[in-house]
């Protein structure tokens, strides 16, 4: 038998021969070129016909056999009775993602554009205190052991859950103890434990219009059907028709400075909601994702808290206050079902980084997590300022501008003849990273309107970013 072909040029430069050779005959077998029974050279004859080393050919049979590609025993080594790979005309597409993933997708722009002036939700990572973070990290990696290499704990380290009850109760004035928080692996992984924890396939769940896109993502992959409900200046506004036909099981708010409008929900309208979600049976969960931003005076009190027994359930992350990256959030739940939230939340998901919640833990009780956001607030203030004072010095339209009274971003409205999702393209290619405000809304609503984030805002480059932001306003479609 010929089988010289099984190493003749071209040879890929960097691939051993007996892998070369493995490749090539599997290859053969599972294409058909070999067909089953063929009986297969022996190993010396084999490798003396391709001038190789027998143990080249070796490996390569051993393992065909291990895969059950060939068949060896006392009468030598053949093509296993394979069935025959379809011809690629009868090759269909995969069947792709279930509709229930197609239908809860949103667009996204690229993982890029978070590093680009004006892209939303980036904070201030040139401000980052690497020397005490390290240095708790640092503390964290002495003290560890074998068991902080596992999993963590149920519900997240002992440490961290602590030292963020503290935190929570001296800046947002919550009773909490530490067995009501829940460490995540961010906002989404507590959205989703919220959505397949709090609520059953099929049940609504209402969501802000304009919203945050992720987070419908989150909510429509875990099958529940969501409800889109007018967002105005005093945050949700559902109507009495939104409590009557779509009554919800889930109400995902950000009443502390909603994403992206800026409004502040009112202590009436919070109150409402409350009252209103105990009526219906549902969850409320409480974004409140940079509340730590706030300005022009102390926060509204948290829903969470609020009246006793609220069926409130309050998220927190680490994305905006720290870096995306740490991947860290928190939940914190009222005290009748937090250990059986916990111990479900253990069985659904496997948390960890164990080490990271502990340097987290000891950065927040040496009080460097205080400091960093008290320094954060003053550094976003003075950003928000360049930003409002460069779109008020360039040439051009005067545009409206809301938002701001918390958080990192704005929202710049554009007329109608300057499509959102337009201009956002024009910007990117001039290397900035604004969001339509049409890509978080939801019909029947529309709006047009760039969200600009200032997190990230050099002030110095204020004028010249903005200068940009004006060209792509005007560049010719």
């Amino acid at each position: 038998m010929q089988l010289d072909w099984l190493l003749a040029p071209p040879l890929p430069a960097g691939v051993p021969r007996q892998h070369l050779l493995y490749q090539r005959l599997r290859a053969a077998v599972l294409g058909g070129r070999l067909a089953p029974g063929t009986r297969l050279p022996a190993s010396r004859s084999l490798a003396a016909g391709l001038g190789i080393a027998r143990n080249t050919v070796l490996f390569a049979y051993e393992q065909l056999a291990a895969e059950g590609c060939l068949v060896a025993d006392r009468h030598g080594t053949r093509v296993a009775a394979l069935a025959p790979a379809p011809p690629p005309a009868a090759v269909t597409a995969l069947p792709g993602l279930s509709a229930r993933a197609a239908t809860a997708l949103q667009p996204e722009p690229g993982r890029d554009s978070d590093s680009l002036p004006f892209a939303p939700g980036v904070p201030a990572l040139d401000a980052f205190p690497f020397r005490s973070w390290r240095a708790s990290l640092e503390r964290a990696w002495r003290a560890a052991g074998w068991r902080q290499l596992g999993y963590s704990p149920h519900g997240g380290e002992p440490a961290l859950r602590a030292a963020l009850a503290e935190h929570l109760s001296t800046v947002r004035g919550f009773a909490v103890q530490p067995a009501q928080v829940v460490i995540t692996g961010g906002t989404q992984a507590g959205l989703d434990l919220c959505a397949r924890l709090l609520a059953d396939a099929g049940d609504f769940a209402w969501v802000e219009n304009p919203g945050y896109p992720a987070a419908r993502t989150a909510l429509g992959l875990a099958g529940l059907r969501l409800h889109a409900v007018a967002v105005d200046a005093e945050g949700l506004a559902p109507t009495a028709a939104d409590w009557a036909v779509q009554p919800p099981r889930l109400v995902l708010v950000t009443p502390s400075h909603q994403y992206p409008s800026g409004a502040v929900m009112s202590l009436a309208r919070r109150l409402e909601l409350i009252g209103g979600a105990r009526a219906a049976g549902a969850w409320i969960v409480e974004d409140d994702y940079d509340s730590e931003f706030r300005r022009g005076g102390p926060a509204l009190p948290a829903l969470y808290g609020l009246c006793a027994d609220a069926p409130v359930v309050y998220a927190g992350t680490f994305s905006k206050t720290l870096y995306p990256g740490l991947r860290l959030g928190y939940l914190v739940l009222p005290a009748a079902v937090a250990q059986t939230f916990m111990r479900a939340a253990g069985q659904a998901t496997r948390p960890g980084q164990g080490v990271e919640q502990t340097a987290l833990a000891d950065f927040i009780r040496r009080g460097h997590y205080t400091a960093h956001l008290r320094r954060m607030r003053r550094r976003y203030e003075a950003r928000q300022a360049a930003l409002r004072a460069a779109l008020a010095r360039q040439p051009g339209p005067e545009l409206a501008v809301t938002g701001g009274g918390a958080g990192l971003h704005l929202v710049l409205w554009l007329p109608p003849a300057l499509p959102d999702v337009e201009v956002a393209r024009r910007a990117a290619a001039l290397g900035l990273g604004p969001r339509p405000l049409s890509r978080y809304t939801l019909p029947p609503l529309a709006c047009n309107g760039l969200v600009l984030g200032y997190g990230n805002l050099d002030e110095a480059r204020a004028d010249e970013a903005v200068a940009r932001l004006r060209r792509a306003m005007t560049a010719p479609a």
